[in-house]
């Protein structure tokens, strides 16, 4: 059936039982249809007005108010043709359908039955319609955010410990509330400080891991779609928050927070594909919160709770360390992402590690003995080979993808308590050479991080033996090699230098390479000319002979 007069007479004129035919077919005809092109705006119009009379008429069944409301959501899928749904009226009317207004206007909505939010089906279908409206108009997104639908949205949030609430009307608010805190900046004050829903939406994840572990099950895939919403619309409500100047309320929601956040690492869901997303926004999260608050993640441990442990690897420092263990283990599976896929994939986890190690002792020392394990026979290969967490992090710190690189290279930098010799010694200088240039740490030294002074980097026996024969440039083992320049005359010697410097003058001049000198400030100055590359050599020759005369 086409959408044509004789639906729309029926629309206006028809019986209830007529129009619900209609409706049905129209919208099963069209359940994929995202755009109708052959639809006249002006009679689109008049369908959709059709349409919002019959949701506005009492006396129609709930079974035409919500295929009312399925059509209404099809129309919403075109952003061009959205001029009429898009009115304070119709948002209005479709705020209605869905318990919005009701729940916006009670001062004590904990009292109110589910029943008086209106039918729960007809209800989900406007929130349906609400989300595409809000997602495809920028109009949609300024009126609902100032016409009670935020507010209706956070107090309805309070009934969510009822059984009898649908799950959908639980998540279609939570997508509503994402849309609205990602599209339109003010609510998200409004939400977090004049509506307290920052504590709301905790206090429903809480709910939902207490739930999960009365049945002493994991979480359903369900539970799990709705915390990650909520875990998204934290996310915008914490995202342009200033760390440094948290007050003593903000402060202890951030503490809450990271709480919670802790034991959704360490839920299991009933799916790994649906742990692996759980886990992946509660990262996203995590690199929100203020540096002082990562001390939540850890939980501490007396002599009998450590005596008591089953599993001795996760205690460290008199702290249970599962949530950094578990952080670790995302971390070490991400590193098997596709290469296009390694920047969303990575950056999150490492900047969150790096805020982590950098605010807390006792998360460095244990992601160091974890990640970065003293050397032993290892070093008899490059830093970059093999399957252990040191080679693999290696290998990323001369990717391509700047960010990923820098972000890993920061991460061993942490963990090595920005020591460059440290750094150099399990990295290799021309792995990391591109941090310290960066850093202007290229003639050595450290940076000013806040570190103890004690050194937990002891050497093993094994390291110590092969020490001396340490490439410091590739950071592996090397057996002494013949010196390439034996037997030559001076005349040789300085032929083959010269054919040296021609060489790399040709690549600097064609734009292939820029030979640099290290500056006073430890970074990298490019040379007009190769040969003030050899005056600088003669120039610390001279130096060196003076220094022994």
């Amino acid at each position: 059936m086409n959408i044509d007069d004789r639906c729309l007479r029926i629309l206006n004129s028809g019986s209830d039982k007529e129009a619900c035919s209609v409706l049905l077919e129209l919208t099963t005809k069209h359940a994929q249809t995202f755009s109708f092109p052959d639809l006249k705006l002006e009679a689109k119009q008049e369908f959709i007005a059709s349409l919002q009379k019959r949701l506005e008429n009492d006396q129609s069944s709930t079974q035409c108010h919500i295929l009312a409301l399925q059509m209404l959501r099809l129309f919403s899928r075109e952003k061009d043709k959205l001029v009429t749904m898009t009115t304070e009226y119709s948002l209005g009317l479709i705020m209605k359908m869905a318990g919005l207004k009701h729940y916006a206007e009670q001062t004590n909505p904990e009292c109110v039955t589910i029943q008086d939010g209106g039918n729960q089906d007809v209800v989900v279908e406007a929130q349906k319609c609400l989300c595409n409206l809000i997602f495809n108009s920028t109009q949609a997104q300024r009126i609902c955010s100032k016409n009670g639908c935020v507010e209706g949205t956070i107090q309805r949030l309070k009934t969510y410990k009822d059984p009898a609430l649908k799950f959908e009307i639980k998540f279609f608010d939570m997508r509503m509330l994402f849309l609205l805190t990602a599209l339109c900046s003010d609510t998200r004050p409004k939400i977090r400080y004049e509506l307290h829903g920052f504590t709301y939406l905790m206090e429903v994840v809480d709910l939902t891991l207490r739930d999960a572990e009365s049945r002493n099950t994991g979480l359903v895939d369900q539970e799990v779609d709705l915390i990650c919403e909520i875990l998204k619309i934290l996310f915008n409500l914490t995202v342009t928050v200033d760390k440094n100047t948290l007050d003593e309320e903000e402060e202890a929601h951030f503490m809450r927070l990271v709480s919670v956040l802790r034991d959704l690492l360490m839920v299991k869901t009933l799916s790994k594909d649906r742990q692996e997303e759980l886990t992946s926004h509660t990262v996203n999260l995590l690199t929100n919160i203020p540096r002082d608050c990562y001390e939540e993640l850890l939980i501490p441990l007396n002599e009998m709770d450590i005596e008591g442990m089953e599993n001795k690897e996760v205690e460290y420092d008199g702290r249970n360390m599962e949530a950094i263990i578990l952080l670790l283990n995302f971390l070490f599976s991400r590193l098997d992402r596709p290469y296009k896929s390694l920047k969303e994939s990575l950056t999150p986890i490492l900047h969150c590690l790096c805020e982590m190690c950098r605010a807390n002792r006792s998360i460095r020392k244990f992601c160091r003995v974890r990640v970065l394990p003293p050397l032993k026979d290892e070093v008899k290969k490059l830093p970059e080979e093999g399957e252990s967490f040191r080679n693999r992090l290696c290998k990323l710190l001369t990717s391509p993808i700047t960010e990923v690189k820098d972000l890993v290279a920061d991460f061993l930098f942490v963990m090595c308590k920005e020591s460059v010799q440290r750094m150099v010694k399990y990295t290799g200088y021309g792995n990391c050479a591109g941090l310290l240039a960066n850093r202007g740490l290229l003639l050595g030294g450290k940076s000013d991080g806040n570190y103890s002074s004690n050194s937990d980097d002891s050497e093993t026996e094994e390291y110590s033996t092969l020490k001396q024969s340490v490439n410091p440039v590739t950071g592996r083992y090397e057996t002494e090699k013949s010196n390439p320049f034996e037997g030559m005359s001076d005349e040789q010697k300085e032929y083959e230098a010269m054919k040296l410097v021609n060489a790399m003058d040709k690549l600097q001049r064609g734009g292939i390479i820029q030979p640099s000198v290290v500056g006073p400030d430890g970074r990298p100055q490019p040379v007009e000319h190769i040969l003030e590359l050899t005056e600088n050599m003669n120039i610390e020759d001279q130096t060196e002979e003076t220094s022994q005369d």
